[in-house]
């Protein structure tokens, strides 16, 4: 059967986290969606399968890649499959803090944004 996802999928299945760098880094979106899967989740999926399969440890290679180069860790595909929602369930759990402290990260800067915004109003109201 050909594979019919793209170079950053492909890496991303064979877990080639050297290659997946260099294709986000020519500017292929960290977010793209293969089969119904974004890039992370794909990601999550081939290191808890893999893992399952092989008998070998988990591995986070190909999802620190990913969040790196900026892919969204709370972004779900067309399913509704998150990249948490796997990782709990393949008990991936380095994938889960990895995840958790990106989605903690985003939200506190998005705070600070959110905070800084509010006190840009203030200042214009202020004239």
């Amino acid at each position: 059967m050909e594979n019919t996802c793209t170079p950053a999928h492909r890496a991303v299945d064979n877990e080639d986290a050297e290659t997946l760098a260099q294709l986000l880094a020519k500017g292929v979106d960290p977010d793209e969606i293969c089969h119904d899967m974004t890039l992370l989740t794909h990601a999550v999926d081939a290191e808890g399968d893999g893992a399952l399969q092989s008998g070998k440890p988990l591995t986070v290679h190909t999802t620190a890649v990913l969040l790196a180069f900026g892919a969204d860790p709370q972004l779900s595909g067309p399913d509704g499959l998150t990249p948490m929602g796997l990782a709990v369930s393949y008990d991936h759990h380095l994938a889960v803090e990895l995840l958790q402290r990106h989605i903690q990260r985003g939200e506190a800067t998005q705070a600070d944004e959110d905070a800084g915004n509010a006190g840009e109003g203030q200042e214009a109201a202020d004239f």
